[in-house]
């Protein structure tokens, strides 16, 4: 089982997070790399979080590249 199967379903401190048990692979890698790259944060710290708080943090980072982009 790859680390991060193991993380999803394992959860960081050994039991089951709530949420998107089987969230597919390649997507989590997805977020954890954009959130990553514009907040420098840990491996550890991005797969901490919820999964509905990921993904906010994901759209919001997307907001503010559109808006600077757009030169707002």
């Amino acid at each position: 089982m790859s680390r991060v199967r193991a993380r999803v379903q394992r959860g960081r401190r050994g039991w089951a997070p709530g949420g998107i048990v089987t969230y597919a692979a390649d997507r989590l890698h997805e977020e954890v790399a954009y959130v990553a790259y514009h907040f420098h944060w840990s491996w550890d710290s991005i797969l901490d979080l919820e999964h509905p708080d990921r993904l906010r943090y994901v759209a919001e980072i997307a907001r503010i590249n559109t808006r600077i982009s757009q030169g707002r």
